[in-house]
């Protein structure tokens, strides 16, 4: 089993930018498709994006492309999610996730969950 660390998480103003990092452990780190998701009190988790094993592909929710990426580096065993311009929306616990890596599967199918998580780290924003 793939264990997961976030960090990064903290106050920025709105319109500026954080980098969250995930920190994997546990397994083989390129077997495995990579994602992020947030959740806030009362709502039920959101997807935010997902990258392939490789890195080669991702996939970003509609409503946050633009201002949301992706990316990871297989060598040092972490994924990253570069945020820009945040919005007084963007405040939550930002997961990372993992999902054993299969032959054809499209990164869409993880909008609806992965099969590991980290505990999160909180991501706040200041008008």
């Amino acid at each position: 089993q793939v264990q997961l660390v976030e960090s990064g998480g903290g106050l920025v103003q709105a319109g500026g930018s954080l980098r969250l990092s995930c920190a994997a452990s546990g397994r083989t780190f390129s077997n495995y498709d990579m994602g992020w998701f947030r959740q806030t009190p009362g709502k039920e988790r959101e997807f935010v994006t997902a990258i392939s094993w490789s890195g080669g592909s991702t996939y970003v929710a509609n409503s946050l492309k633009g201002r949301f990426t992706i990316s990871r580096d297989n060598a040092k065993n972490t994924v990253y999610l570069q945020m820009n311009n945040l919005q007084p929306q963007d405040p939550a616990v930002y997961y990372c996730a993992a999902a054993s890596s299969s032959s054809g599967t499209s990164l869409a199918v993880y909008s609806t969950g992965m099969a590991y998580w980290g505990k999160g780290t909180l991501v706040t924003v200041s008008s």
